[in-house]
């Protein structure tokens, strides 16, 4: 398991009686150090986020080959719960927790009717966004991030895992 998803597990899942299970490592992707897991038996898609040098906040890949060894976005009818996104900038550390109904209704999932995203920005608390789609965005971003640290608050990140 990579050193973010070490120290989530140890700071927040162990304390919220989660159990990671079925954890593997995608043979793409290592750059954000992608994997999925179970999480009590939901399947989570998980990626560590990048700082690039001239966007406010980081940057994140969400894609899988097809059969034809093409780069294509996830689809509603995949199997998956949530798309968890490891932020860390200085000393600030945190984690985007989007459900899948989320992640269709923002057009990051592909549907019959729109084509998903590969990648996208996410917006951590801690970011100061300067134009206005950059603060639109993080605005419904935080409703699915806590930060990780001595106040986290336990009962949110429990919550964040029970949304639909």
């Amino acid at each position: 398991m990579n050193e973010n998803l070490t120290h989530i597990k140890l700071a927040i899942y162990d304390k919220c009686s989660f159990t990671i299970s079925n954890y593997h490592e995608e043979a793409e992707g290592k750059e954000y150090e992608a994997c999925q897991f179970d999480l009590d038996g939901k399947k989570i898609i998980n990626r560590s986020a990048k700082i690039t040098p001239k966007k406010v906040g980081q940057f994140v890949t969400f894609w899988r080959r097809d059969i034809n060894g093409i780069t294509t976005p996830f689809k509603e009818n995949d199997s998956i719960d949530f798309f968890t996104v490891n932020v860390r900038k200085e000393n600030h550390f945190g984690q985007f927790v989007f459900p899948k109904s989320v992640l269709i209704q923002k057009g990051i999932l592909s549907t019959k009717n729109k084509d998903g995203k590969r990648g996208f920005r996410v917006y951590p608390k801690w970011d100061v966004t300067l134009n206005q789609q950059a603060k639109k965005t993080q605005s419904w971003q935080l409703k699915y991030f806590y930060e990780i640290n001595s106040s986290t608050i336990l009962e949110d990140v429990v919550r964040l895992f029970n949304e639909k």
